[in-house]
C-alpha cells in the first residue's frame, strides 16, 4: 500500500503499522500544527512566502570532516587537486541548488555564499554562509553548503581512508524572518 491507499486520519494515526520489516516508517505520529510544511490533514506542502516582507535574511551553517593525521598530512599531495578549494566550489554550487535537492524549497536568488575551510586538529571544520533579501530564509541553503562540502572532503581523500566521518552538521546562526535572530547555544 501506498499512502494514497490511507485516509488522512489513518496516516496521523499514532498505531504503527507493521510493514515487511516490522518498521514504523514513515512514522504515524500526528503533525503539530506549528509546522508550516503541514496543512490540517498533516499532508505536506509548500509555504506560500508571496506576502511575506522580502529583508535581509543570512545563515550560518557548519560542519566537520574527522580525518585521521595521515589523511591530514597527505591533503597538499591530493592528486585529485586542493580538497579545500573544491570543497568551497562544490558548497557555493550546492547553495544555488537547494530547491532541487530538497522538495519544499524555494528557489531564491542568493545575494552572497562564501565557503570557509579550516585545517584544525583532528579533520577540517567547515563553515558556510549564505545570504539573500527576500520573504524567506536561507537556513537550508547554509546547511546544504556545509553538508555539500564536507562530502565533496570524503570524496577527495576516501582513498586514504574510507573511515572518515563528516559530523555535527548545524545551523550556527540565521539573522532577518518572522521568527527573528537565532544563534547556536543561546536561549
Amino acid at each position: 500500500m501506498d499512502d494514497a491507499d490511507y485516509t488522512s486520519e489513518q496516516l496521523m494515526d499514532d498505531t504503527p503499522e507493521p510493514l515487511g520489516n516490522d518498521a514504523d516508517f514513515p512514522p504515524r505520529s500526528p503533525v503539530p500544527l506549528h509546522l508550516s510544511h503541514y496543512d490540517q490533514a498533516g499532508e505536506a506542502h509548500m509555504v506560500d512566502v508571496g506576502d511575506k516582507l522580502a529583508t535581509r535574511r543570512e545563515a550560518v551553517a557548519s560542519a566537520f570532516v574527522e580525518l585521521s593525521d595521515a589523511v591530514l598530512k597527505a591533503l597538499p599531495q591530493n592528486p585529485k587537486g586542493n580538497p579545500l578549494e573544491v570543497a568551497r566550489f562544490a558548497g557555493i554550487q550546492a547553495a544555488k541548488q537547494t530547491s532541487s535537492l530538497i522538495p519544499m524549497c524555494h528557489q531564491i536568488a542568493l545575494n552572497f555564499v562564501d565557503i570557509q575551510t579550516k585545517i584544525v586538529e583532528g579533520g577540517v571544520a567547515i563553515e558556510a554562509t549564505a545570504a539573500t533579501v527576500a520573504g524567506t530564509g536561507v537556513e537550508m541553503e547554509a546547511m546544504v553548503a556545509a553538508s555539500i562540502a564536507a562530502l565533496t572532503i570524503y570524496d577527495m581523500t576516501k582513498a586514504l581512508d574510507k573511515g572518515i566521518r563528516i559530523r555535527e552538521v548545524v545551523l550556527m546562526r540565521k539573522t532577518g524572518g518572522k521568527s527573528g535572530d537565532y544563534r547556536r547555544g543561546s536561549l
